[in-house]
């Protein structure tokens, strides 16, 4: 309900007023504001009632990624619009579609992306304790040319705190290996629901 009337008053108060002509600025600008308007709506749980509906279902069922479906249904209805339209207007609406699905991506995933880090080293129960309020399990594995058993430290951490812990990493082992890589959604006790550690303590000290 909300949308055609917030549409209309823009229309209304905004409608004569013209920053540019240009049509590379209109494109750009126009996807970015598709983009973070349509990803505001999508991470509250709601629709604008249009084509992202159908990429909405996709994820649900399919865990596809919205701004994948959403692209990839923006494209299709472009290429068929080639046999009326001209072949420039066509193009700039790829790009306007390749920009509001990449901000809307972006938007998605704001706030929610975690960095994974693998410590692998000798000073592995130093590096364990140093780390330890960020959260750590304990992985184990072997070498691949002398077979060696090792520990391996993983901790899933912000990207703020990856700098800080690094540094606590390379102060303690500089010659530490580590594995950094980016992890779009994280859930589970500890993440997307709290930590039960001292209900835990409780019911040992109960048995």
């Amino acid at each position: 309900f909300t949308y055609p009337i917030a549409l209309e008053a823009a229309n209304r108060i905004f409608g004569n007023y013209v920053i540019t002509e240009n049509a590379m600025l209109n494109t750009i600008f126009a996807g970015l504001g598709v983009g973070i308007g349509l990803g505001v709506v999508i991470r509250t749980g709601a629709s604008t009632g249009g084509m992202d509906i159908p990429p909405l279902v996709l994820h649900k069922y399919f865990r596809i990624p919205v701004s994948v479906s959403l692209n990839a249904f923006d494209m299709l209805i472009l290429v068929m619009q080639v046999i009326y339209n001209p072949p420039e207007r066509v193009l700039y609406g790829i790009l306007l579609v390749l920009v509001y699905t990449t901000v809307l991506d972006k938007v998605l995933m704001m706030g929610s992306t975690k960095t994974e880090v693998k410590i692998i080293s000798s000073q592995v129960e130093e590096i364990r304790q140093a780390i330890l309020a960020q959260g750590v399990t304990m992985l184990y594995g072997e070498g691949g040319y002398r077979q060696e058993r090792t520990q391996i430290v993983l901790s899933i951490v912000s990207n703020r705190e990856l700098p800080q812990v690094e540094k606590l990493i390379r102060q303690i082992d500089p010659e530490a290996f580590m594995i950094v890589s980016r992890v779009t959604e994280v859930r589970g006790r500890g993440f997307s629901l709290s930590k039960h550690y001292g209900e835990e303590q409780k019911n040992g000290d109960a048995l």
